[in-house]
């Protein structure tokens, strides 16, 4: 085997992790793969022979690339605070009766839509460390340098991160089948137009976000569990059409009319009753995704 097939390899052992890394950095499947596509390319032109932990040294690189990718993001945007407020992550869309081994890198560690969603309002450098910290372990005296802080002010800005995401996206009940009987019955009460029933199973404080593109009229944010069930009607028009999936793990849904996705939502369950619901409806968007585990 020559030099470069050897390092071919040896980039292929890491590409999922750094992949995962790379998504829950971004939030968006395309540019993760931008990342890691880049980083194999960095890797490609390096001289790595003296390189003790390989898969050190491509996260770090990866993490990097991602931060320069968000850093950027947050330049070009116009609206900062319309968009944080509905931007929907890319959804991971899986089958709740099959587990794609790709999925269960990228999703390891129950990284739940409205989690990446709240991830979303954090500065580039929050993001950065949580994600390295809080889900890969990387400890802090190796973050820094990437942030040019010290170790101490990359351990706060962590814990910051870290503030904000439980104080916003609450921890899923770990039983899917809780969560799919809250779906369930969340569906059941819209379709037969039972306002009651719609309130027992929504919590008091529900949020909805839906993306439906920029300036999209689906581009809204409910807080409210009356508010949210005052949209009765339109969920109990969607009820037929309804395909239970897993997304980013957890109970959820994907709307196929005639054969085309028109929306994807994800629910977060917590006690049995639902804290947060969180639909992508951009066509665009729709249309990149990958449905293949619905065909099951």
């Amino acid at each position: 085997m020559d030099e470069s097939s050897s390092l071919t390899e040896r980039f292929e052992e890491h590409r999922s992790h750094l992949r995962a890394v790379s998504y829950r950095m971004l939030g968006s499947l395309g540019e993760a793969d931008d990342a890691v596509q880049e980083a194999w390319l960095r890797l490609d032109r390096t001289d790595v022979s003296e390189v003790e932990n390989l898969g050190g040294w491509l996260t770090t690189v990866v993490s990097r690339i991602c931060l320069n990718m968000l850093r950027s993001r947050e330049q070009r945007r116009e609206d900062p605070v319309e968009r944080l407020e509905t931007r929907i992550p890319d959804p991971l869309i899986g089958s709740e009766r099959r587990v794609d081994p790709e999925q269960e890198v990228l999703l390891a560690d129950s990284v739940g839509l409205a989690l990446m969603v709240v991830m979303e309002s954090l500065s580039p450098a929050e993001r950065l460390a949580f994600v390295l910290h809080d889900m890969f372990a990387v400890p802090f005296e190796e973050i820094a340098p990437l942030v040019e802080k010290s170790s101490a002010a990359t351990r706060q800005l962590a814990s910051r991160a870290r503030r904000k995401v439980q104080g916003q996206a609450p921890a899923p009940d770990k039983d899917l089948a809780r969560q799919r009987e809250a779906v369930d019955a969340f569906f059941a009460a819209a379709r037969d137009g039972e306002f009651e029933a719609l309130l027992t199973v929504l919590d008091p404080d529900v949020v909805l976000r839906s993306d439906g593109g920029v300036g999209g009229a689906l581009t809204v944010v409910l807080t409210g569990a009356r508010t949210v069930a005052g949209q009765a009607v339109t969920y109990g028009s969607l009820a037929p059409f309804v395909r239970p999936a897993l997304v980013n793990g957890a109970a959820g849904v994907v709307v196929v009319r005639k054969d085309r996705a028109v929306s994807v939502m994800a629910f977060t369950v917590v006690e049995g009753r639902i804290v947060a619901i969180d639909v992508l409806s951009d066509p665009e968007r729709l249309a990149a995704l990958d449905l293949s585990a619905l065909a099951d």
